[in-house]
């Protein structure tokens, strides 16, 4: 059991702090998921927020899951003296439908796991998988169908019909490319433990770190991976939108991408970020284009500010940093906008980007 800070005040619930609001009733769950098929996930840590409801006892638990105070109280204080002595306690037995978990055996185990403030409880789990035809059910089947294929220790979620199977099909090819690396047979398990860890987590790590998830809500880095290897790997490109920018950076053959970041650190994993030059001409009121510049100077990403004689008073030279999602045009207008257009004496003005460009090193 993994252990939170011990919550303060431990006692017998009187019926003041009793909920009348119950935990859910398995049998009630698992006609509405029509959830018959089983499967046996073995022994594992559950974290205790997920155990909301009781197959056979949930009328004697709140949703807090509380045991009720007209229930005699001596078995839950022993347990909680069990527990705090640091004394082992078997398994508690929990039937699991989809992300949740419905207690069979060991309630009182799991009513004193919570009032002591742990955080998970070691459980045999036996899992029911869904049948009802919903698309969540459709996904979550297929989910099941690649943890069962693959035994990952891991959990990916993936929010789209059909995207299990193109990561195992990934695996398979990693499979035979490690057989034909090592001359020898090697399982779909071990494969995908190797292509975890040197080829999924690597590329989501990148993707985590370019904070390109922001730009899909509702989606999960798991669909950014599925979307932007499938295209590169498997597609060459075909649909990809900004795949310009990211095959610059992430090889277009997967067990080549492997290779290159098994040499690299995690800490060393390039950065999904493109950087953009730009000119920004501006007309300023008469009299502060000093003032002006010197605010403009203080910006990070303005790298040169000049005060000149024509048709426009100021110019600036930005450089940005955008990621591979966002459009020039968008990043250089909300800096144009939210940084350069809020400062006083400025006018108006007029951005410039560069095409084709030329420079002489400082001798």
């Amino acid at each position: 059991m993994s252990k939170g800070p011990a919550k303060a005040g431990l006692h017998v619930l009187s019926k003041q702090t009793w909920n009348s609001e119950m935990v859910k009733s398995f049998k009630e769950i698992q006609k509405q998921e029509a959830a018959f098929d089983t499967r046996d996930r073995g022994i594992r840590e559950v974290p205790l927020d997920r155990i909301v409801g009781s197959v056979g006892r949930y009328h004697d638990l709140d949703q807090k899951f509380r045991i009720s105070p007209h229930l005699p109280s001596e078995r839950l204080d022993k347990i909680k003296k069990l527990m705090r002595e640091g004394k082992s306690l078997p398994p508690v037995k929990l039937y699991q439908v989809k992300n949740e978990y419905y207690a069979l055996d060991g309630n009182h185990r799991i009513a004193a796991a919570n009032e002591l403030g742990y955080e998970e409880i070691r459980a045999h789990v036996i899992e029911f998988i869904p049948s009802k035809g919903s698309l969540e059910n459709l996904i979550y089947r297929e989910k099941t169908a690649f943890d069962d294929h693959t035994e990952l220790p891991y959990t990916i979620e993936l929010t789209d019909f059909g995207q299990y199977q193109h990561l195992i099909d990934q695996i398979s090819k990693h499979c035979k490319f490690i057989e034909r690396e090592t001359e020898a047979v090697v399982t779909i398990q071990k494969a995908a433990r190797d292509w975890y860890k040197t080829i999924y987590h690597p590329l989501v790590a990148i993707l985590e770190k370019g904070n390109l998830i922001e730009h899909f809500p509702g989606r999960t880095l798991a669909d950014l991976y599925a979307f932007i290897s499938v295209h590169l790997w498997d597609r060459s490109d075909q649909g990809l939108r900004y795949g310009i920018g990211i095959s610059k950076l992430v090889p277009k053959d997967m067990e080549e991408f492997r290779k290159k970041m098994a040499q690299l650190k995690e800490s060393e994993y390039p950065e999904m970020l493109r950087e953009i030059t730009a000119f920004v001409l501006i007309n300023a009121s008469a009299k502060k284009e000093i003032r002006l510049v010197n605010k403009l100077f203080k910006l990070e990403e303005v790298q040169e500010v000049h005060s000149v004689h024509g048709s426009v008073d100021v110019i600036v030279k930005i450089i940005l940093k955008r990621d591979l999602v966002s459009s020039d045009a968008e990043t250089i207008g909300d800096f144009v906008h939210n940084k350069i257009r809020q400062i006083s004496g400025v006018i108006s003005t007029q951005t410039l980007i560069p095409g084709y460009s030329k420079q002489k090193k400082n001798p």
